[in-house]
């Protein structure tokens, strides 16, 4: 699942979780989806992190 897709359907998520609430499953798949997109999130800095390199004069 591309990032985009994963983002939308979370957002598709939080909106009926404040229209009308969720059931179990769709509580289960939120928080299993946010915590894939949190992954995806430290993957990226921790990448942005190891490509930094310091430089002294």
């Amino acid at each position: 699942m591309d990032i985009d897709s994963l983002v939308q359907r979370i957002n598709e998520l939080a909106r009926k979780h404040k229209e009308s609430g969720l059931n179990e499953e769709e509580t289960l798949e939120r928080a299993e989806l946010r915590e894939i997109y949190l992954q995806n999130i430290r993957r990226n800095f921790r990448q942005q992190l190891d490509s930094i390199e310091i430089v002294d004069k």
